[in-house]
């Protein structure tokens, strides 16, 4: 890919500039933030890595939305991020008139790119974005169920002390609080979950990845997690680069999939070159089913507070 464009040179911008850098997916990345010198000084500390992490690719720090010219895949990390004791949804309020600016800066100068949503509460946001660009589903998406889910493998693998690597899980719905784990669907090397974790320990689990961002922001107190949401993004985007076709889990813009329609939620999708190339559905039971149309319906009064706004 020729240039990637990330809108937000916080921690999570960072990462993920850092991150798609390393592993050489694009020739050139523009990182943009309304701090000038935020933005040059993490795009020049990234570019000073190059010779030792052997990338050849250029970054550039501005505040000119017109470098997003040419971009084929926006990456949107801006936003007021959480402070301790907040939930995701406490940012809705600020962090739409800032995604509003972003989007008409990516409908001027690169109207035919990817958007890729981390913007918090990233279900809402995806939403709105579909809605105000008016852009087909499968090049407006966002970026949690990833997150949650290597949050999961991580904590199973803390558990069993097996390898991460064997070990898969899915986790779809909303990000983080509303998420909806699909245990029939986690293995380890392909063995179901449930053979090596008792039923109490799982539900630990579980929580424990429910809470994970605000598990690390209670921590860090001045700062939510960044390294596991940029490298999820950064997963995502190797997918669509490399049109792998890959299925991850992903807040797609629903049309009927899983009984619902007229919202942005996590479901499985395949990503390939055009971005969703496919929303993938699962066969759920009643309870699965349940959870699910239960994190709906908590989306959903984020989105009524939107229409408010």
């Amino acid at each position: 890919m020729n240039k990637i464009t990330i809108v937000g040179a916080g921690r999570v911008g960072e990462s993920t500039a850092q991150f798609i850098a390393a592993k050489n997916l694009c020739r050139e990345i523009v990182l943009l933030d309304i701090d000038e010198g935020a933005a040059k000084g993490a795009a020049l500390d990234i570019q000073e890595v190059s010779p030792i992490f052997e990338y050849d690719t250029r970054i550039l720090g501005s505040v000119d939305h017109a470098l997003m010219e040419d971009s084929e895949i926006i990456i949107i990390t801006a936003g007021l991020p959480r402070k301790p004791g907040m939930s995701r949804s406490d940012v809705l309020a600020s962090n739409i008139p800032i995604v509003d600016g972003i989007i008409d800066g990516v409908m001027k100068y690169a109207p035919d790119a990817i958007l890729l949503f981390v913007t918090n509460p990233v279900d809402v946001i995806t939403y709105h974005a579909f809605l105000k660009t008016g852009w087909p589903r499968n090049r407006v998406f966002g970026q949690a169920g990833v997150l949650d889910s290597s949050r999961m493998a991580s904590f199973i693998a803390m558990e069993t002390g097996f390898s991460s690597m064997d070990i898969n899980t899915m986790v779809l719905g909303g990000h983080g609080d509303t998420m909806v784990p699909m245990l029939r669907y986690c293995t380890i090397a392909g063995i179901p979950v449930e053979k090596f974790i008792s039923k109490d320990r799982m539900d630990a689990i579980i929580e424990r990845t429910r809470n994970g961002g605000a598990e690390i922001l209670a921590l860090r107190q001045n700062s939510s997690a960044y390294d596991a949401p940029a490298a999820s993004v950064v997963e995502m985007v190797d997918a669509i680069v490399h049109n792998r076709n890959r299925i991850l889990p992903t807040v797609c813009l629903l049309e009927g999939e899983y009984g619902h329609d007229d919202i942005a939620i996590g479901v499985p999708a395949m990503l390939g070159q055009n971005g969703v190339v496919d929303i993938i559905e699962l066969d759920m039971n009643k309870i699965e089913q349940a959870m699910f149309d239960h994190s709906v319906s908590l989306v959903r009064k984020d989105l009524a507070l939107l229409k408010a706004l």
